[in-house]
């Protein structure tokens, strides 16, 4: 017995009442223990499937075993009102599009610490008149706060990486450090698309500064996102 996660994008125009009917039909196919149903209802496609704009969302979390997959695989490929779907293992994602971030009060504390080490050590250089040493120390700075030396980076940094949050020219961006993604959730639109250009492209590593696994599961949760229609393949689709 494994546990899956199922997200299913039905007819538009289906009730909860008919969803549900539906619903019992596939999983009696499927077997096992349904732990978790989540109806998201009728939203707007990212781009059309067929020539439907809007579509149903339901994510099912079920403890099945793979031997029956196949036989419930096929009756979602024949039902006409199953518009797409999506299989994978569960990995602890919540039902709901949101990503399991760590506590941002321990990040929130370290950013006015970094702050006021700044400040002192610009006042006590101006004090001292080291102009060329003070200049250093924030080249220094300045690339730690950047990530520069992606291998050292890539090595401390853990599993997980804030949303990338810029500011200055570009050329000259900074990257500011947010609450650290404990699990990216394939359904979490929001901070998926900070991870995206305006043409719809993934952001490189290099730009972000997240780790090397983390930017595999960033590639994954993006193809799955897209597959579902919660982001658009080229930002033509929208609107």
């Amino acid at each position: 017995m494994r546990t899956y996660e199922v997200v299913y994008i039905l007819d538009g125009a289906l009730g909860q009442a008919a969803v549900d009917a539906k619903l019992e039909t596939f999983h009696k196919a499927l077997g096992g223990e349904i732990t978790a149903v989540d109806h998201w209802g009728v939203r707007q496609l990212a781009y059309p499937i067929g020539k439907a704009k809007t579509g149903y969302y339901v994510i099912v979390q079920v403890t099945a075993d793979p031997a029956a997959l196949p036989e419930y695989e096929r009756l979602l490929r024949l039902d006409e009102e199953t518009m797409r779907y999506l299989l994978v293992l569960n990995e602890g994602q919540p039902t709901s599009g949101a990503s399991v971030l760590a506590d941002p009060p321990a990040a929130a504390a370290a950013d006015p610490e970094a702050e006021g080490e700044e400040e002192q050590g610009e006042e006590e250089a101006a004090q001292d008149g080291e102009a060329e040493e003070d200049d250093a120390t924030e080249v220094d700075e300045t690339a730690m706060a950047d990530g520069d030396g992606e291998g050292g980076g890539d090595s401390d940094e853990p599993a997980g990486s804030g949303p990338p949050i810029f500011s200055g020219a570009r050329g000259r961006r900074r990257r500011h450090e947010g609450p650290r993604i404990v699990l990216l959730n394939y359904k979490d639109v929001t901070t998926l698309s900070r991870f995206l250009t305006e043409q719809g492209k993934i952001l490189p590593k290099r730009t972000t500064k997240v780790t090397a696994r983390f930017q595999r599961q960033l590639g994954t949760a993006v193809k799955r996102a897209r597959h579902l229609a919660l982001l658009p393949y080229i930002r033509d689709h929208e609107g």
